[in-house]
Parts: structure tokens; C-alpha cells; sequence
């Protein structure tokens, strides 16, 4: 198979094509790796690649022989490089396969590199010095969002139909968005975060995927989710796999609408019109749309305050066990102005200042769960404007210390953070685009604790309404130059 057949299928079409005896697995990472070098000199999204594992059993599960990439922080591979996107910790090599990794391997996803990741997942934008900045697809001149870019990027492309990434403030939403894609940020405690950590950013961040297709999200999340021992919690199991889910019919549901985010950050125009499209369109399927107040439960000073502390504490755990470990200094030398900002400030947090984050967190999150007591979904764009341009973010971060940069950033992507706090999930679907540039605009649907199940009934239903698949960027390993 060649990289022009191979970008016309997503994961679990490809796996059938395994499963029956059409393509062998080695077959497909050669088609990956072929569309790998067609379309990365142009996107810089896979900062490596490597030969890989023995053969999966054909059929043994719905993903069995797809190529897979995981992002180069968050999925410890054995003997494998993951270096966090930072010269801080490059060349650090994991010891043992995390328990996300175990469940990969079980899954039969054939994993045959990494992807580029914005330094320590501390950006909503990839451009780390380390390896260069990801270059999004549709137009080179603008982000691929982050921090999980270089997955976006490359599903983008057609290298992978999906891959892994994770998300602590929108950093798996805002690259679907920006990339035209589908992503889901799972139920706190859905995948477990094990061995090595029971939360990672207090809780805040959470393992997910990237995809063409909501089918193979859905896919994905059935073979990685459960708990492992010694998990501290785990969200309840589904009553069905969630790739029964997809073909479901949702049923009429509640739709709040939340067009302007909190903060005060207005919404741009293409953002705007694509919302109310949207807004239609469900009204079209039978839902009850209406527009909604949804309360933080914190004013958006000490929301945003909050988020600081909880961020940059962990950053500066993290920092200080690096440098320990590899015996290099914390200074420009190793980490870029915002990162080095946010360890500065995190080294100042104190105990009581740290509780009082997680006080905030927790009203966060019993504030939304009473809206959820009332509204079956929340829609909001994904993101407040179009992908932005490549080097927006680098001025800011050489004047901004470490809460001015978190401020920076949720000033940029308000609307997906609040839901990383309460630990509910949330998934962005790309279902416009801009008239005049051609960049795709993601919307943002968000549900209760545990209830993916419900966000992808809806995202099958739009898919099907609104079908997304014929829309491909100028680089795309299918024709290999574009369109």
C-alpha cells in the first residue's frame, strides 16, 4: 500500500484491511513511514521515528496493526527517548513502558516514533527550541496549536489516522481545532496516569487522542481506559463500548450555548459565525438550543490565579528532579524564557498557596456540575480566534513571568481550561471553516463526569450531518505536494 490508498483510511478501516488479510502490519508502517517523509520536512511534527515491534495478531482488536505515534511527553516507551520537548531533558530515555503504554501494546497499535510536544506541554502553541516549531498544515505560517501539535499536525497530514497526546489546559482540543480535527479530552480518571504518577498536574492533565474519524477516538478509548493498580480513583465503566456509541442516536438533548468566555476574551467573527451555524444545525437535528450563563464559581482573577499556582508548582517539581537527574543547569541554557518564568515562580508557592488552588478547583468543579445538572451539553468554540501565527506567543514570553504567561494563555484558549478543572470530559469537532482563509474552526461540546458515552452519540450524529473527511490541508501525504 502506498502513502496516496493508505491517507483514505482511518485506523479502524485499516485494521480491517489486517484483519482480512489485505495488508500485513509491515505493509502499513511502510505506507506510514513513506507518507512520514512525504509531508514532515514541511510540518516538523515527528521529532523521531524507529523500527517497529513484532507483528500484532491480525483481528485481535479493532485498532490490531495501525501505526501509532505518541507524543514525546505523558507515554513512557521502554528503551525508547522521551524527552518532554526540552533540552533540559534531552537524550532521557524510559526505563519501563507506562501502564497507557502496556494497553497500546495490547491494543495492537504498531507505535513507530514521537511527536513533537511544546517544552514540559506548558503551550498552547509547539515551537520548542529543542526541535523547531510544528507548522500547521493548512497554512505553514501558523501554529499547529499545542501542546500536543505535533500529533495534530500529523494526523493532519495523513502520516497516522490517529495518535496520542494529552491535555492539561486544551492541549488535545485546540490542535484538533487548529488541525481540522477530532479530539476528546477524556473523564478525569478515565486512563490511568500509572505507574510512575497517580495525577499529573494536580489532576489537571489527562491522556487522549487525535483523529480523522470520531470512530477511532472512540476505539482508542475503549482499549485504554480502566483502572490499573494503585489508581487513587477511576470514573465508572461504560454500560457499552463507545464504539457502539458513535452509531447511537443521542436523543434530543439540552444544549447550553456559551459564546463568549469567561474572562471577558471576546470571540472573534469567523468564530462567532461558525458558532451560530452550529447552533443551527442541532437546532436541525431536533436539540434544544438556547443560550446559557454558566458560572466559574470563582471570579476569573483568582480562576486564573489559581491555575498558576497549580501549574507552575508542578513545573518546578519537575524541573528540579530533571536537572538533578541529568546534572545540567536550570538557566537559558536548557529552558526556554516562559518555562524558565514559570519555575521561578512556581519555587514561591507556597504549601498554603497550593491548598488554596486546589480549594479553587474544587469550586470549579462542583460550579459546572450543578450546570450539567440542568444542561445535557455546553457548546463553545474551541478556541476564540483562528490559528494563530507562528512566533505570536515568543515576544510575550521574554517580559512575562510565570503568571503573566498563564494569563497569556488562557487569554488565548479561555474556553477549554475550565473543564481540565473540573474533570469533566470535552471534545472539539471540526465541523467548519473559515470562508476566507480556509482554516478549520473546531467547536467545543462538553458533558458530566462520565459521560463520553453522550459526547460521542452527538459526534457521531454530526459527523454523519455534517461530514468533515472530504476537507484536506495544502500539505497532505496523499498527493504529497497539496492542493
Amino acid at each position: 500500500m502506498r502513502a496516496a490508498e493508505y491517507v483514505n483510511h482511518d485506523a479502524v478501516g485499516l485494521a480491517e484491511l489486517v484483519a482480512e488479510g489485505e495488508l500485513t502490519a509491515a505493509e502499513l508502517q511502510a505506507a506510514a513511514l513513506e507518507a512520514t517523509q512525504a509531508v514532515d520536512p514541511q510540518v516538523n511534527a515527528v521529532v523521531e521515528t524507529w523500527p517497529a515491534d513484532d507483528e500484532p495478531k491480525p483481528g485481535s482488536t479493532p485498532l490490531a496493526g495501525v501505526p501509532f505515534l505518541i507524543k514525546d511527553i505523558g507515554a513512557a516507551m521502554a528503551g525508547r527517548r522521551m524527552e518532554l520537548g526540552s533540552r533540559l531533558a534531552a537524550g532521557h530515555v524510559a526505563r519501563a513502558d507506562s501502564f497507557l503504554v502496556l494497553r497500546l501494546r495490547r491494543a495492537g497499535l504498531v507505535t513507530f516514533g514521537r511527536t513533537a510536544t511544546s517544552e514540559m506541554a506548558y503551550s498552547i502553541t509547539t515551537e520548542p527550541v529543542l526541535y523547531g516549531a510544528t507548522r500547521n498544515p493548512w497554512n505553514l505560517e501558523r501554529s499547529a496549536g499545542g501542546s500536543s501539535g505535533g500529533a495534530g499536525a500529523a494526523v493532519a497530514a495523513g502520516v497516522v489516522p490517529l495518535a496520542h497526546g494529552t491535555d492539561a489546559a486544551g492541549s488535545l482540543r485546540v490542535p484538533a481545532a487548529y488541525n481540522g480535527l477530532f479530539g476528546l479530552k477524556p473523564t478525569r480518571g478515565r486512563v490511568s496516569m500509572g505507574p510512575d504518577f497517580d495525577e499529573l498536574f494536580s489532576g489537571l492533565a489527562v491522556p487522549g487522542s487525535v483523529s480523522r474519524t470520531v470512530r477511532d477516538s472512540a476505539a482508542l478509548l475503549d482499549q485504554i481506559s480502566g483502572p490499573e493498580p494503585g489508581d487513587p480513583y477511576f470514573a465508572q465503566r461504560p454500560s457499552r463500548p463507545y464504539t457502539d456509541e458513535v452509531t447511537r442516536h443521542p436523543g434530543r438533548l439540552r444544549i447550553g450555548v456559551l459564546s463568549q468566555a469567561w474572562g471577558g476574551r471576546r470571540t472573534t467573527a469567523p468564530v462567532a459565525d461558525a458558532l451560530s451555524r452550529t447552533a443551527g444545525l442541532l437546532e436541525s437535528l431536533g436539540h434544544q438550543v438556547e443560550e446559557a450563563e454558566v458560572g466559574l464559581g470563582a471570579d476569573w482573577e483568582e480562576y486564573v490565579l489559581a491555575n498558576a499556582h497549580l501549574f507552575t508548582a508542578n513545573l518546578a517539581a519537575t524541573v528540579d528532579e530533571l536537572a538533578a537527574a541529568f546534572g545540567r543547569p536550570i538557566d537559558s541554557s536548557t529552558l526556554e524564557p516562559a518555562t524558565l518564568a514559570g519555575y521561578h515562580y512556581g519555587q514561591q508557592v507556597s504549601g498554603a498557596q497550593f491548598v488554596a488552588a486546589l480549594t479553587i478547583r474544587n469550586r470549579v468543579s462542583r460550579s459546572l456540575a450543578r450546570y450539567f445538572d440542568t444542561y445535557d451539553i455546553l457548546l463553545t468554540p474551541t478556541a476564540p480566534e483562528l490559528p494563530t501565527p507562528l512566533g505570536a506567543y515568543a515576544e510575550n514570553a521574554r517580559t512575562l513571568d510565570g503568571l503573566g504567561w498563564i494569563d497569556t494563555v488562557f487569554d488565548r484558549s479561555p474556553f477549554t481550561m475550565p473543564f481540565n478543572m473540573a474533570g469533566t470530559p470535552a471534545m472539539s469537532v471540526p465541523l467548519t471553516a473559515d470562508a476566507e482563509t480556509g482554516l478549520p474552526i473546531g467547536m467545543q461540546f462538553a458533558a458530566g463526569y462520565g459521560l463520553e458515552s453522550r459526547l460521542f452519540r452527538l459526534a457521531g450524529q454530526l459527523e454523519q450531518a455534517s461530514p468533515w473527511s472530504a476537507r484536506i490541508p495544502t500539505v497532505w501525504a496523499g498527493n504529497r505536494t497539496g492542493h
